[in-house]
């Protein structure tokens, strides 16, 4: 299993993620009901909102997988963030050398298929992906990658309008 590589601005992504100040919070009806039209205009099991801390992917919102992070390791978001401008698409894990042996290809629930469109901030900075995942190989239409990417874009000004600052309050 390859492993990412830091993004080349990860001090300051990193930074804007904590001022969003939405990991570790509770579940919110509007992110879940992103995360579900994105698993039914996708067509796929499986959907995350999935931010990328410096250790851990933490999902704000998923559909069919009970975890609520894994290791910045072991995530394939932490390469889509390389990428704001794209969502990245594997059509088949199991024959990408970036993810063949990863736990969640080689093992249960044995995922062959994963796009991610990257969360971008107004200031440009990435800081995680709305993304879909299935347990067989195949790809999206170029209305479902469109629609993926409006999807994320609502995500992310969800973030930046639920950031303490938006709301009046003051960085520590």
């Amino acid at each position: 299993m390859e492993k990412p590589l830091a993004h080349p601005r990860e001090e300051e992504r990193l930074a804007a993620l904590a001022r969003l100040a939405v990991l570790d919070t509770g579940a919110e009806d509007s992110y879940d009901r992103l995360t579900l039209l994105a698993s039914q205009v996708c067509d796929a099991p499986m959907a995350l909102i999935s931010l990328v801390d410096a250790r851990r992917l933490w999902f704000k919102s998923r559909i069919g997988l009970d975890a609520c992070e894994i290791g910045r390791d072991e995530g394939f978001c932490s390469f889509a963030i390389h990428k704001p401008d794209e969502v990245m698409v594997v059509p088949d894990m199991s024959l990408d050398p970036r993810f063949a042996d990863h736990p969640l290809v080689a093992g249960p629930p044995h995922i062959r298929f994963y796009a991610g469109a990257p969360l971008v901030l107004a200031s440009g900075l990435p800081v995680g992906t709305l993304c879909v995942n299935d347990m067989r190989p195949r790809t999206l239409e170029p209305w479902q990658l469109q629609s993926l990417r409006v999807l994320a874009k609502r995500v992310t000004k969800l973030l930046e309008k639920d950031e303490p600052a938006a709301k009046g309050g003051h960085e520590n």
